[in-house]
């Protein structure tokens, strides 16, 4: 469970923890996290998802700072870095005991099954983490809905769907924003998958990156995703499957965000984030990016990797 990968950057690692099988579980997991917060570390430093947040942190409880790097799919918690590279200068900050780098209780957060089967995006709370904080270097809990902003982006949604091009393929990203739009063209969708839209009709739904371009080939693409809500997260959260290579063949101009304007102010940043995985495409989208925010109205948001 890494001991390969931290050999190969020539780290002196030891080994607590041997899987019984090849294929590890949620149980390894756990297992060597409770061995490493009894041997007295400093720092949990994992990577993954939510699901493994939650798995570290009932072995552990509050015995041990934990440090997420960003690498799952699913990752609302408050406990993930930003970045891998920003995960990474943060626990040499907290290491290093750099004023900078202190100690906050981070939500753990994971999907509300029972919110997905009705239809809706929540995130459940399963407890906090002693975890090192930066604010330009970690990312905070996904909010909820702001009460009021139904009407605002059922607007601005039917604004999205009646201004779609004939021949145009358009991808929708997860989450109720972007499903709103397909709400309006009357078509099904996925309320985390990423959907394709060509002519006012469903082409495809919960599709991965090759699917995706295999349906771009010859169609002029567009790109419509909403904000994660807490954490301003724009691509590399969730969304996954709309990946650099799927952005670098539609292009910069041809994507269009759509978000409330309360959503926006309450970016800790201030900014949208990126985290494609790809360092160019990260610096080729930071900037800013104009979001609609209402019918007729577009804001000037602030990006960066």
């Amino acid at each position: 469970m890494g001991e390969a990968a931290a050999r190969a950057t020539g780290l002196d690692v030891t080994v607590i923890h041997h899987a019984d099988q090849e294929q590890t579980s949620a149980t390894d997991t756990a297992s060597a996290a409770a061995t490493m917060a009894d041997r007295g570390v400093s720092l949990i430093l994992f990577v993954g998802g939510d699901g493994t947040a939650r798995d570290v942190l009932s072995a552990t409880s509050d015995r041990v700072p934990l440090l997420g790097v960003p690498a799952g799919v699913k990752m609302h918690s408050a406990v993930f870095g930003t970045t891998p590279a920003n995960a990474g200068h943060l626990a040499a900050l907290f290491l290093a005991r750099h004023p900078s780098a202190r100690l906050r209780d981070a939500e753990v957060m994971d999907l509300d099954e029972d919110a997905i089967r009705a239809g809706r995006v929540s995130a459940h709370l399963h407890g906090h983490a002693r975890s090192p904080y930066e604010r330009r270097l970690v990312q905070n809990a996904k909010a909820g809905s702001v009460p009021g902003e139904t009407e605002s982006l059922d607007a601005v949604a039917r604004q999205v769907a009646a201004q779609m091009r004939p021949d145009h393929l358009y991808i929708l990203g997860p989450g109720t924003t972007t499903r709103r739009v397909a709400d309006a063209l009357g078509i099904p969708s996925t309320l985390l998958g990423v959907d394709a839209v060509l002519n006012g009709e469903s082409i495809g739904l919960d599709l991965d990156e090759q699917a995706l371009l295999r349906a771009m080939e010859g169609r002029e693409t567009e790109i419509i995703v909403g904000v994660l809500g807490g954490q301003g997260s724009l691509f590399g959260r969730g969304n996954q499957q709309i990946s650099a290579e799927v952005i670098r063949r539609v292009g910069r101009h041809r994507i269009q965000v759509i978000s409330t304007v309360q959503k926006l102010i309450a970016l800790s940043t201030g900014a949208l984030q990126v985290d494609t995985g790809d360092p160019e495409m990260d610096a080729m989208l930071a900037g800013h990016l104009p979001v609609l925010t209402g019918p007729g109205r577009t804001t000037l948001v602030r990006v960066q990797a």
